[in-house]
């Protein structure tokens, strides 16, 4: 593990030393520069989905419609692998850097869970996955295993990265658990995506829900653990970011917009944490205040940013699910990535220019969940974890 974290930090230092302030300064200090997106090498309809950062220094995405997984170098060069991952899968709700120094992910459609090689190699693990258990999120856990959700079992599970896997049940039937963080606690928190709720799982396994202070029917979505130590989420259909202490308490800021639905989220390299604003096609920012300022500068209309995380450049990489892009949002303190072949924005036309976009902030004053309110979509109803996939397949095809 040691020589894990050496080489990482080698890699880093290396990448940050080597790159050259973007030219100009942007509206305030602190604020990113527009958007970088890439689709070069990329396949069509590929669904982009889960992104995170390899111990190889690139960044790795799965391709949840296309059925790969592909990986990015932060000069913008895309390959994509599809070996070894069975058909119709659907990997991709989740991905992340295993402690092996692998990426590992979860095959929503196939019950199992994947891993790839920095060198593409894939092998999938189901023993122990039941079918139809639809596992969803995924992450390392302070145990040094893998733990990932089976979202349409109510049931947490636990792999070992020879592939051993033992799950837990206590949670409340209904609840859909769905994405996955590891709190500055130790213990692994998730999202119950359709029973309004985060839970909590120690190492040995045993369980603790929270729901009091979270809008009913919300659906709470992605996690991340700020540098303040809580974590932090998204509430998909209130619009809203949540941030749960490690002793339970909740506190939900208003992302300013209307049908905002933000989605993945990250903590940033500034401090604060970032998120994507799936339904306004822009990137958020919500300081440990709660001050919440987006931005969509650059980001092509039709979007739909979706997986977002901190690359190895110090800048935020995310997934465009509807716009089937790779972007990157970098800081003045950041290198801009240099074009190179195969990896500008586009092969052949480029498309239009998104519009400048200037950022808009609220001030983030905290709700109080006092129960649903009249601003919630009919998305909310949602019941089933399979229904949460089949409205994003409906919504990535609708026009705008």
């Amino acid at each position: 593990m040691r020589m894990l974290l050496r080489r990482c930090a080698v890699v880093l230092l290396a990448l940050v030393a080597s790159v050259v302030p973007v030219a100009g300064a942007h509206a305030a200090a602190g604020d990113p520069g527009p958007a970088t997106e890439f689709m070069a090498g990329l396949s069509e309809r590929s669904g982009p989905y889960g992104i995170t950062t390899g111990a190889d220094g690139n960044l790795w995405f799965a391709e949840m419609t296309g059925n790969r997984i592909g990986r990015i170098t932060p000069q913008g060069v895309i390959t994509e692998f599809s070996d070894g991952i069975t058909p119709g899968s659907s990997p991709g709700f989740d991905i992340t850097l295993g402690p092996d120094g692998n990426v590992w992910f979860t095959e929503f459609s196939g019950s199992r869970v994947g891993r790839i090689t920095p060198a593409g190699v894939v092998t999938e693990f189901g023993e122990g996955i039941p079918p139809g258990a639809n596992p969803s999120g995924i992450v390392t856990g302070a145990d040094g295993a893998l733990w990932f959700t089976l979202t349409q079992l109510d049931r947490i599970g636990r792999i070992t990265t020879s592939g051993v896997v033992t799950t837990y049940g206590g949670l409340t039937p209904g609840s859909g658990p769905a994405l996955m963080t590891l709190g500055a606690d130790g213990n692994v928190w998730f999202s119950e995506f359709t029973g309004s709720g985060i839970g909590r799982v120690t190492p040995a396994g045993d369980v603790t829900e929270f729901h009091d202070g979270i809008t009913p029917a919300s659906l709470p979505a992605f996690l991340t653990t700020g540098a303040d130590g809580n974590v932090w989420f998204t509430e998909e259909t209130a619009g809203q970011i949540g941030r749960i202490t490690p002793e339970g308490v909740v506190t939900e800021f208003v992302v300013p917009g209307d049908g905002t639905d933000p989605d993945g989220i990250t903590r940033g390299p500034d401090g604060n944490v970032w998120f994507a604003v799936r339904g306004t096609d822009r990137i958020g920012r919500i300081t440990p205040a709660g001050v919440v300022t987006t931005f969509g500068d650059g980001i092509t209309e039709g979007a739909r940013p979706t997986g977002i995380t901190t690359g190895p450049d110090g800048a935020l990489w995310f997934t465009e699910n509807g716009g089937n892009r790779i972007g990157r949002l970098g800081f003045p303190a950041t290198a801009r990535p240099a074009p190179v072949p195969g990896g500008s924005v586009a092969a052949g036309p480029a498309p239009a220019a998104a519009p400048a976009r200037d950022a808009v902030e609220s001030p983030g004053p905290a709700l109080a969940a006092t129960g649903p309110g009249s601003r919630l979509p009919l998305g909310a109803l949602l019941a089933l974890a399979l229904g949460w996939a089949a409205r994003r397949q409906r919504r990535t095809k609708a026009p705008r």
